[in-house]
Parts: structure tokens; sequence; C-alpha cells
């Protein structure tokens, strides 16, 4: 079989991490400093997969936010954030497994994070998961983070590929947006458990079936 795809590349929170509540957590705890809070419902609906500096402007526009507060509440959720991860943050084996097979069985590997780089790097070390990548691109390291697609399409640009030669894992909307825009193939995950070496190769070998059927 021709294998068209050449590389996975993953995007973190609830991906290969499960920190969607990490962030939550710590955004709330400074934003409660302040009298103001985001719920868990407009978390999980509007905000979920954006980056800090876009949720805040969201907040001043839809709830009265001082701006002059933006940068000292993204400081304290950053580190509140910090703290969870090294609290909370360990190896899971289903996802040391698939990674260390693809890697072994030719892919290419990256990472593809709405968060900021020094909090992707610590969940990578940390989650023993850092030595497989390839490539590892935050909303630091682009002009346009989720929804837009340019951390998609640098990434394949920087592993040499195409988009249809890549297989993009993501969970939530911001995410799905992006790497739909990017022309990659895409796997919609709800939950980390579900990012294992099964289903990665099973959505594999149906875009190479696909391939093949035309």
């Amino acid at each position: 079989m021709n294998n068209q795809i050449k590389a996975v590349i993953f995007d973190l929170d609830g991906v290969l991490i499960e920190a969607k509540d990490w962030h939550y957590e710590a955004l709330n705890r400074a934003l409660r400093l302040f009298g103001f809070t985001i719920s868990r419902y407009d978390h999980l609906v509007t905000f979920d997969g954006l980056p800090t500096v876009t949720k805040l402007n969201m907040l001043s526009q839809e709830k009265g936010l001082p701006i002059g507060l933006h940068d000292f509440i993204n400081e304290l959720k950053q580190k509140y954030t910090m703290e969870l991860i090294y609290a909370n943050c360990k190896p899971r084996f289903y996802h040391e497994y698939a990674l260390s097979k693809l890697k072994s069985d030719g892919y290419s590997i990256g990472c593809a994070s709405n968060s900021m780089r020094d909090s992707i790097n610590i969940m990578l070390e940390k989650s023993s998961l850092d030595i497989y990548m390839d490539v590892i691109f935050s909303a630091q390291d682009v002009d346009n983070p989720k929804p837009a697609p340019d951390m998609y399409d640098q990434s394949i640009q920087k592993l040499g590929l195409k988009p249809k030669n890549c297989l993009i894992i993501e969970d939530n909307q911001n995410g799905i947006i992006a790497a739909k825009a990017s022309g990659g193939h895409l796997l919609i995950v709800d939950d980390v458990k579900e990012v294992n070496i099964k289903n990665i190769y099973n959505k594999i070998n149906e875009i190479n079936n696909q391939k093949e059927n035309k």
C-alpha cells in the first residue's frame, strides 16, 4: 500500500495532555482577583483552545475587563498554569507507545498548540513525549494562532511536506477550523484516551484506502 501520510501533527491540550481544566482553573484563579470569571459552559463552547490573550480581549469586549489588566492577568495565569502542570502532568503509556510506534515506522511527528512555548515544552517533557517531536509550534511562534491555520501551515512547511501528507489530530472547534483550513487530513477526538495507536492507524489506513479507490 502506498502510504500517503508521512507525518502526524498533534494539538496538545485535550489531545496529548488533559490540560483543559488546568487552563480553565488557572485563568479563573487570576480573573477572580479582579471580580471576573469564565463559566465552564462558556469555556467549553467559546473559549476552549484559544490563546489567553484572545480570551482576555473577548472578556474586555463582552464583560468590560479593563485592558490595562491584561498583561498582569496573563502573567498570573501562566504562573498558575505552570503550578498545575508540575503537580499533575505525567506520562501516559498509550501516548508514549503511540508516538514511539509512529516514529519507529518512519512518520514525522509535530505538535501545534495555542499554549505558550514554555508550558508546551514543560508538558511534553513531563509527559515524556518531547523526545519524539520533530517540530513544535506555539501561539508565540505565529502571527495568527488558531483558529487561523498558520501554525499548521508552518509545521507542514517545516517538515518539508504537503498538506495531503499530514494527519492532524484535534479536539476543539478552533483547532478543527485551523486544521481544515490548512488542507491536512483531520482526526477529531473527544478525549485524550482516544489518541492511541489503533485509532491513529485506522485513520491513516482509511486515508490510504480512499486514495487507492479513486
